[in-house]
């Protein structure tokens, strides 16, 4: 593979990782540090990808949308349209124990792409949303995805350095007392419900962003991007190597995970012919004996989880 093959696989690999980061920062607050078993990321993704497609397309008459709005009030309504969901629903789940949280909120997440896939005058229906613009790429003189691969990696790090500021707060205090022991937070006086409501909603609005970069990367998104295991199973998989907790860990699960992910490409082409059609199954049972290995050899994750207040890190 020639130098300049290498530096573009490079590049749209770490733009895809990035994206996946901001999925597992997200997922953190609400998982890591308030204890909330959201499966349902999969659904604020798509909430995001959507919503920043219809804003800033041009007019299409297929579809809602067409107001070629630029790309940053595109991200800010990513954000605010999946936060404002999750709002709303906050109210009928967050008293839900913690197997009907991940029930509730896997069932929502299959609704919202149900409702992408069959609602032909809001998203086109099965055959999704094209020509989503990218900021800047006339504008730009040199291969595009460098500048984008810097638009990912600054919302990614402004979202990093706001979690830790946030997090290391006594706000965030608090969600980690949530996060060990509701009732006792609850006996300490503090309003569960309504942290737990920040929590799940702070982590929408970061993972309706995630959907805004990714639609303005692939320039297509249909339902099919917004399968389970490919916006909510990898993004758990991500958080629990990394660390739950632990904001470098998010990100760095994000990158080892996704890494490991795109190199078992390369080895299910090695496979002979019969098995190409199961690759994909192989892949997936690759990384889950990743994971086994990572919980076996350190089960807080390879960077493990930010303390409580008066402990020790793992």
């Amino acid at each position: 593979m020639e130098l300049t093959g290498i530096l573009a696989y490079t590049t749209f690999f770490a733009i895809t990782a990035g994206i996946y980061a901001l999925l597992c920062l997200g997922l953190n607050v609400q998982w890591g540090n308030t204890g909330l078993f959201n499966i349902g990321v999969a659904g604020f993704f798509a909430i995001g990808a959507y919503t920043s497609a219809i804003l800033t397309k041009i007019p299409a008459a297929e579809h809602l949308g067409g107001l070629g709005m630029p790309f940053l009030l595109g991200l800010a309504g990513a954000g605010a349209v999946s936060g404002f969901i999750a709002f709303l629903l906050a109210f009928p789940t967050l008293r839900l124990k913690e197997d009907y949280l991940a029930i509730a909120t896997i069932g929502i997440a299959e609704s919202i792409r149900l409702v992408f896939n069959n609602e032909d005058w809001l998203s086109n229906g099965t055959r999704g949303i094209r020509a989503i613009p990218q900021p800047l790429h006339e504008a730009i003189g040199f291969d595009y995805n460098y500048f984008y691969l810097v638009v990912v990696f600054l919302t990614v790090l402004l979202v990093y350095l706001a979690l830790e500021r946030a997090l290391k707060s006594p706000w965030g205090r608090v969600l980690r007392a949530i996060r060990e022991d509701e009732v006792v937070a609850a006996a300490a006086g503090k309003n569960v419900f309504n942290f737990k409501m920040q929590s799940l909603v702070l982590g929408s609005v970061i993972m309706g962003m995630a959907g805004a970069l990714y639609a303005h990367q692939i320039k297509f998104i249909s339902p099919e991007a917004f399968e389970p295991w490919q916006a909510t199973f990898i993004v758990w998989v991500m958080l629990i190597v990394g660390g739950s907790g632990n904001n470098r860990g998010a990100v760095l699960g994000a990158f080892v995970v996704w890494g490991v992910w795109t190199g078992t490409e390369f080895i299910t082409d090695l496979l002979p012919a019969a098995l190409q059609a199961r690759a994909g199954a192989l892949r997936v049972i690759i990384i889950g004996v990743l994971l086994e290995v990572i919980l076996l050899w350190r089960p807080g994750g390879i960077l493990g989880r930010r303390a409580s207040p008066g402990q020790e890190n793992e």
